[in-house]
């Protein structure tokens, strides 16, 4: 049975990531009656940042050649790496039990919130691999990065999130929908360019709209 982990990381409690990621997970659920989801809000319910004790599961991962995820808990050992596992595990368990994991990930200064980052951090280990899931990030941004504008080089989010599910997770099913220059409504600026936000916000919804009924192939 397929299974849906749904992040959230926004600081606005209203914001056009939480709305394109509860557009999409609302549809993937109605296209997979009887699936799982599991829901998180890491900026409601922020994790906390990865310690000594947790840099010490990582070192004895190393040492003793383990990459399942399944056999992590046996190097735990210590008070100290034990009180790190219990936040590790159920963090980790969500991601493991998750087919799509679908992140609401808005632009931060040119890169993701640090709740999620925080997120990442505690759930990331040597050598692990998570092929065979897919990603799919609900990102909005206050200008535009989109390929050929001018800010195009300083965009360290969906980079960052690509290289990383990539790099680190072996995946590279990985959709991206955006929705682009928010700031419109708020900066005097881009005002003028409130007609290409209201366009981008509408592409985002319908481009979820479709990932959601492909099911968990891209």
């Amino acid at each position: 049975m397929s299974h849906l982990l749904h992040l959230d990381s926004s600081a606005r409690a209203q914001s056009f990531s939480r709305e394109l990621s509860a557009r999409f997970a609302e549809l993937w659920r109605a296209a997979h009656p009887g699936a799982g989801y599991t829901y998180r809000d890491v900026a409601a319910d922020p994790v906390p940042p990865i310690g000594q004790a947790w840099t010490e599961i990582c070192d004895a991962l190393l040492r003793n050649g383990i990459t399942d995820p399944h056999g992590y808990a046996s190097v735990v050992e210590t008070p100290e790496q034990r009180e790190a596992w219990a936040v590790i595990e159920p963090l980790l368990a969500e991601l493991l039990a998750a087919d799509v994991v679908l992140i609401g990930a808005p632009m931060y200064n040119f890169s993701i919130p640090a709740t999620l980052k925080l997120w990442i951090d505690q759930v990331t280990f040597p050598k692990m691999s998570l092929a065979g899931k897919a990603f799919v990030v609900a990102g909005a941004r206050g200008g535009t990065y989109l390929p050929g504008t001018p800010r195009e080089p300083v965009d360290h989010h969906e980079r960052y999130l690509r290289d990383f599910f990539a790099g680190h997770y072996d995946v590279h099913d990985v959709t991206f929908l955006h929705s682009e220059l928010t700031n419109a409504l708020v900066d005097p600026r881009l005002s003028p360019r409130d007609p290409d936000r209201i366009a981008s916000r509408e592409q985002a919804l319908l481009a979820a709209e479709k990932r959601a009924a492909a099911g968990t192939e891209a």
